[in-house]
């Protein structure tokens, strides 16, 4: 019953997270599309009201006229709209959903033991841990080079392309991914809560008191702002990663993730430069280049032929052999009741030669070329085994020798 309650608790928040994280990815995305998209006004009344740059739209067959303001109105409106807690409900519904799935189930999700051998109360320990020291160190990066925008940048990306090294020799590639992830996006919301709304609660509270605004928080929020915009796309491919075994699965994960997330940034800057109405293809054009780097990198190498498995030759590995390995690796979480779950993973079962058949290239894919097969290993699959799962599939994936 509790790994039921607990699947349920899983496809809740994650609902819950997708929804609120599409509400902030897509605020932000417009408000930096409509910062950079504003023209200076030409109405003799909007400049007299100290309008700085305005943008005519049509969406929905209506249209719209936003314009901001240099500093602010003469008079501050009570329904002020502010944008805050779809960060704090994506951050929220996500911090829940780690817990859930992966604190909870440390020993599975979090802990690979040919990466790094820990109990299940270390694993939690270091994964919060790792989450709390990413928004120290780069908060103080930001503090103490604050005047010098171009070097926090720098600073920042060496620090996240270390975190994700140190993260990829600790955890589980999977949870790694997920992590570094879970990292850079506790600092955006972080960013939100601790500098962006309460430098904007200052500036408010200053004009409705009729009070000098210090330009302090603007030039801050602006900072932490810009960060957030360039962290979203490296976090989307963090979040959605744990789907795809051949990139945290490879020997060298962090090199791909460090890859993968700068491709994000370079298409990022392409589409802010594009804003401002500056095309320059040589942005994604690099992005795409890392990709195809990663691409290569972790493309299947072919296997060393091996003669014989146990004295057997490949193509006549027998299937009773093949049986035995899924049963003693493998049905523990694929099977109609298995053993470290409430149901089996992705629904996928492996108990009769027909399930193992049907899903041989997902095997052979998954245990045998990528090894992401059992979850951290947890059922410690030995490559023998691995490679007399590769020459069955190779000899034909029989079931019947």
């Amino acid at each position: 019953m509790e790994g039921y309650i607990l699947d349920w608790a899983n496809m809740l928040l994650r609902w819950v997270h997708v929804i609120t994280a599409i509400a902030w990815i897509g605020s932000s995305f417009y408000f930096v599309w409509l910062d950079n998209s504003l023209t200076k006004p030409t109405a003799p009344d909007l400049k007299e009201k100290g309008v700085d740059g305005e943008l005519w739209a049509v969406h929905g067959g209506g249209f719209y006229n936003p314009q901001k303001y240099l500093t602010a109105p003469k008079s501050l409106p009570e329904n002020l709209h502010w944008f805050y807690w779809e960060s704090y409900s994506t951050w929220m519904s996500g911090f829940a959903l780690l817990v859930v799935l992966y604190l909870f189930n440390a020993s599975t999700f979090l802990i690979d033991k040919n990466v790094f051998d820990m109990s299940p109360g270390a694993a939690v320990g270091f994964a919060v841990s790792y989450l709390l020291i990413g928004w120290i160190v780069y908060d103080s990066i930001c503090r103490l080079f604050n005047k010098n925008d171009r070097l926090v940048g720098i600073l920042v990306a060496i620090y996240i392309a270390a975190a994700a090294y140190v993260a990829c020799h600790i955890f589980s590639g999977r949870a790694a991914f997920l992590l570094t992830g879970a990292m850079v996006a506790t600092i955006m919301s972080a960013n939100v809560l601790a500098w962006i709304i309460p430098g904007q609660r200052k500036v408010v509270a200053a004009l409705k008191a009729g009070q000098p605004v210090d330009p302090i928080h603007g030039k801050r929020g602006k900072q932490r702002s810009v960060h957030n915009t360039y962290f979203t796309l490296p976090v989307l491919f963090a979040m959605l990663s744990n789907h795809y075994s051949m990139t945290y699965a490879h020997k060298y994960n962090w090199v791909v993730l460090i890859l993968i997330m700068l491709s994000g940034v370079l298409i990022r800057q392409f589409f802010i430069l594009k804003h401002k109405g500056k095309i320059n293809v040589l942005w994604p054009a690099a992005g795409v280049a890392a990709l195809g780097v990663v691409a290569v990198m972790i493309a299947p190498q072919p296997r060393p032929a091996v003669a014989k498995v146990d004295g057997e030759a490949a193509a006549t590995v027998s299937f009773a052999k093949v049986q035995e390995v899924m049963n003693a690796r493998c049905v523990q979480c694929h099977a109609e009741q298995p053993k470290m779950m409430p149901t089996a993973a992705k629904g996928i079962k492996l108990e009769t030669p027909e399930d193992i058949k049907a899903h041989a290239q997902l095997i052979y894919q998954q245990a045998v070329q990528q090894k992401a097969m059992p979850l951290g290993n947890v059922t410690q699959i030995t490559d023998d085994e691995r490679a007399l799962l590769g020459q069955w599939f190779e000899g034909g994936a029989k079931t019947t020798n």
